[in-house]
C-alpha cells in the first residue's frame, strides 16, 4: 500500500534535465512530431468530410464550404494553438503533463484540497480512456475506407482489414515502442509534408479558398444556417481531436519541441490540407465530392496514400494507448486504481511500460467499437464526447492553477475562463446532443469508470481506518520488546506498512507465532510524490529507533514503478547494510470479509471493492521484491 506525499526536487536536477533536453532538442523534435501529433495528424481523414455531410443541403454551395473552413482553421487556431500551445503546456508538473498531472499541481496550492479538485482528475482519467478506446477504432477504419474508392468491389473487406491491423497492434504491445519509437518521427513528418504539399497544390489551383481566412464566413454560415449549428460544429470539432496529446505527452519530450513542432509544421500542413480539400470542392462541386481527402489526390497516389494513411493511423493509435498506459500508472500511484501489472519494456527509457491488463480490455473494446458501428462516420458522433469532455476538465483545472499558483488577477481569469468555457462547453453541448447517435457509449464508459476509481478511493480509506482501529503504536511495541528477552536470529527482516505511526501487522503476527526477533528490523513505507519522478539521491530517508530497529521511507514519482530492492542498494550511502540473501521481507495480505449491512447498494458497493481489491496484482510483483525472500502474513478483516 502507498501513500501520498509531497517531495521537493533539488534545483540542481531540474537545471541538469533542462540541459539534457537542449542537447537533445533535434531528436526531442522529431520524437514529438511523431508521437504527440498522430491523432490530431489523422483528423483531415474524416473532420471536413463530416462536416460537408452535416451541411447537406445548404446554399449556397460556395459560402458554405468557405464557412466551414473558417470554422475549422480558427477552431484549430483558438482552442489548440492558444489555449493549448500557449497555456495549457505551461502548467508543468517537474516537466510532466495530462489531467492527473494538473489535478497534483492544483491539490498543491491547497493545505488541504478539496474533493472536487480529486473528482475532476477521476473524470478525465475516465474520459481518456474513453478516447483511448475510440480513437484507434475511427482512425484505423477511416484508413482502410480508402480501399472502397481504389475498389469498390473490396468494401466488404474493409472491416476484417481493420481488425486485423488492430489485433496486430495491440499483440505487439508487449515487446515495447522503444525500437519502433525512433521510426514514428520520420514517418510522421512525412505524413504531415504530404498533407501539405497535397493541400498547397489545389489552394494554387483554386486560391478563392483563403477567403475562409476570415472568421466572417464561419460566423455567417452559423448565422444563416442556425438549424444547422449543432451538427456542423460537432462534425467541425473533430479537426481538433488530439489536442490534449499536446499536453499529456510532454513529459516524453518537454514544452518546447511540441511548441515548436505545432507551429512550424503541425499547424501550417493541417490548415493548408483542410483547405486544399475545400479547393478541391469548390472546383468539383459539393454533391460530387464522397471523401474529399482521397479524392483530391491523381487516382495512381491512391494506393500509396492509402498505405501511408494506414501507417499514420496506426502511429496515432500507438500513442493513445501508450497514454493509456501511462495514465493508469499514474492513477495507481495516487491510489485512483488498484495496483495492476507493470513491465518495462526499455532498460534506459523508464516511460516506456507494458500493461497487459489495460491492453487487453482495450483491445476488446476497440474491437466492439468497430463491430457496432461499423464506420469512421458512425464512430464520429461517440468519439467527440470523450474529447469534449476532457477539454473541459482540463479548462477547469488551468483556472485554479491560474489563480492559485500563478497569481493571475481574479479579472483576468474570468476573462481568459469566459471565452474558452464558450468554446469549450459549447463542443462538450453539441457533442453531447449527439446522445442517440452513439455519444452515449463514451459517457458510459466514462460513468462506469468514474464510479469505480470513487469506489476504490472510498473502499481504501474506509479500509484504512478500521485497520488503524485495530494496529498497535509502533513505540508502544518497541518500548515493550525492551522489557522481554526474545530470540534472535541472523540477517535483515523489512517489514512493508502504510502507517509509519503504527505496528506493521505482519510483525505483529511474526511475534506472536514465530516469537523469534531479526537482528536487524527495518520499518518501510512506500510513499508516492506529487511529481513525475524523484532523483535517486531524494528517494530514501533512513533512521534509527535502536540497536534493533530502524525507519525508512522511499519515495517515487507518479510516473515511476517502485522497485524496492533496487533503492534499497541506494540506502548504502546512508549507512544501510544492505545483503538481499540475508534479507526478507514481510507483508500482510488482507483477505475482506464482508459483513451484510442495510441497503442494497452499499452491500454492492462493498462487493465491488472487495472484487477489485482481490483482483488487484499482490505487493511482491508491485514493489518487484525477490520472490524467494518474501513472507506473506495473511489476516481476516471485516469490512
Amino acid at each position: 500500500m502507498t501513500q501520498v506525499s509531497s517531495v521537493g526536487v533539488p534545483a540542481s536536477h531540474e537545471a541538469a534535465d533542462t540541459a539534457h533536453r537542449a542537447s537533445k532538442f533535434p531528436l526531442l523534435l522529431i520524437g514529438a512530431i511523431g508521437v504527440v501529433f498522430g491523432d490530431i495528424g489523422t483528423s483531415p481523414i474524416y473532420a471536413f468530410r463530416e462536416a460537408l455531410a452535416a451541411s447537406e443541403g445548404a446554399q449556397p454551395p460556395e459560402m458554405v464550404v468557405l464557412g466551414l473552413l473558417s470554422l475549422i482553421v480558427w477552431i484549430l487556431t483558438l482552442s489548440v494553438a492558444v489555449k493549448y500551445a500557449l497555456f495549457v503546456t505551461r502548467a508543468d508538473n517537474g516537466g510532466e503533463g495530462g489531467t492527473l498531472s494538473l489535478v497534483a499541481l492544483a491539490r498543491k496550492t491547497y493545505t488541504k484540497a478539496p474533493f472536487w479538485i480529486t473528482g475532476l482528475g477521476v473524470l478525465g482519467a475516465a474520459l481518456f480512456y474513453g478516447d483511448a478506446m475510440l480513437t484507434p477504432a475511427i482512425s484505423v477504419l477511416s484508413a482502410v475506407e480508402g480501399i472502397e474508392l481504389v475498389a469498390p468491389n473490396l468494401t466488404r473487406f474493409v472491416i476484417p482489414i481493420t481488425l486485423a491491423i488492430i489485433v496486430g497492434l495491440f499483440l505487439v504491445q508487449k515487446f515495447g515502442t522503444g525500437k519502433v519509437g525512433a521510426a514514428f518521427g520520420p514517418i510522421t513528418a512525412v505524413w504531415f509534408l504530404v498533407l501539405g504539399i497535397s493541400g498547397l497544390w489545389q489552394v494554387i489551383e483554386n486560391p478563392e479558398v483563403l477567403a475562409a481566412l476570415n472568421p466572417y464566413y464561419a460566423i455567417a454560415f452559423l448565422v444563416a444556417h442556425p438549424e444547422l449549428a449543432v451538427v456542423v460544429m460537432g462534425a467541425a470539432f473533430l479537426a481538433i481531436t488530439g489536442a490534449e496529446a499536446l499536453y499529456a505527452d510532454m513529459g516524453h519530450f518537454g514544452r518546447r519541441p511540441i511548441v515548436v513542432g505545432w507551429f512550424a509544421l503541425v499547424f501550417p500542413c493541417l490548415v493548408l490540407n483542410y483547405f486544399g480539400q475545400g479547393a478541391y470542392v469548390l472546383a468539383v462541386g459539393v454533391d460530387a465530392v464522397e471523401s474529399p481527402f482521397y479524392e483530391m489526390h491523381p487516382d495512381w497516389t491512391l494506393l500509396p496514400l492509402i498505405g501511408l494513411t494506414t501507417v499514420a493511423t496506426v502511429i496515432a493509435s500507438q500513442a493513445v494507448i501508450t497514454g493509456a498506459y501511462s495514465l493508469t500508472q499514474q492513477a495507481m500511484a495516487m491510489d485512483l486504481l488498484p495496483r495492476m501489472v507493470v513491465q518495462h519494456t526499455s532498460d534506459t527509457e523508464s516511460g516506456q511500460i507494458y500493461l497487459p491488463q489495460i491492453n487487453t480490455a482495450l483491445m476488446v473494446a476497440v474491437i466492439i467499437m468497430v463491430l457496432a458501428f461499423g464506420s469512421s462516420a458512425a464512430l464520429s458522433a461517440a468519439y467527440g464526447v470523450a474529447v469534449s469532455g476532457i477539454m473541459v476538465v482540463t479548462l477547469a483545472l488551468l483556472l485554479v492553477i491560474m489563480r492559485r499558483r500563478w497569481k493571475w488577477p481574479l479579472g483576468a481569469v474570468i476573462a481568459f475562463g469566459a471565452v474558452f468555457a464558450v468554446l469549450d462547453v459549447g463542443f462538450f453541448a453539441v457533442n453531447a446532443s449527439k446522445f442517440n447517435d452513439g455519444g452515449w457509449v463514451p459517457m458510459a464508459v466514462a460513468a462506469v469508470l468514474t464510479l469505480l476509481m470513487l469506489i476504490w478511493m472510498r473502499g481504501r480509506n474506509r479500509l484504512a481506518t478500521k485497520t488503524r482501529r485495530s494496529e498497535l503504536p509502533l513505540m508502544t511495541l518497541l518500548s515493550s520488546l525492551k522489557s522481554r528477552d526474545r530470540t534472535i536470529v541472523p540477517g535483515t527482516a523489512v517489514f512493508l506498512t502504510a502507517d509509519e505511526a503504527s505496528a506493521p501487522t505482519a510483525l505483529l503476527h511474526s511475534l506472536k507465532h514465530y516469537k523469534v526477533l531479526h537482528e536487524h528490523n527495518v520499518i518501510l513505507t512506500v510513499r508516492t510524490a506529487s511529481m513525475p519522478r524523484v532523483p535517486d539521491d531524494a528517494k530514501v530517508q533512513y533512521s534509527g529507533y535502536d540497536e534493533r530497529f530502524s525507519r525508512m521511507v522511499m519515495t517515487f514519482g507518479y510516473r515511476e514503478t517502485p522497485n524496492v530492492p533496487v533503492t534499497l542498494g541506494l540506502a548504502r550511502k546512508l549507512g544501510f547494510d544492505y545483503d538481499v540473501m540475508n534479507t526478507s521481507f514481510f507483508l500482510s495480505r488482507r483477505r475482506l470479509k464482508l459483513a451484510q449491512k442495510l441497503g442494497a447498494i452499499q452491500n454492492l458497493e462493498d462487493r465491488v471493492f472487495s472484487a477489485m481489491a482481490h483482483n488487484a496484482s499482490d505487493a511482491t510483483a508491485h514493489f518487484h521484491l525477490p520472490t524467494g525472500r518474501v513472507v506473506e502474513i495473511g489476516m481476516q478483516v471485516g469490512y
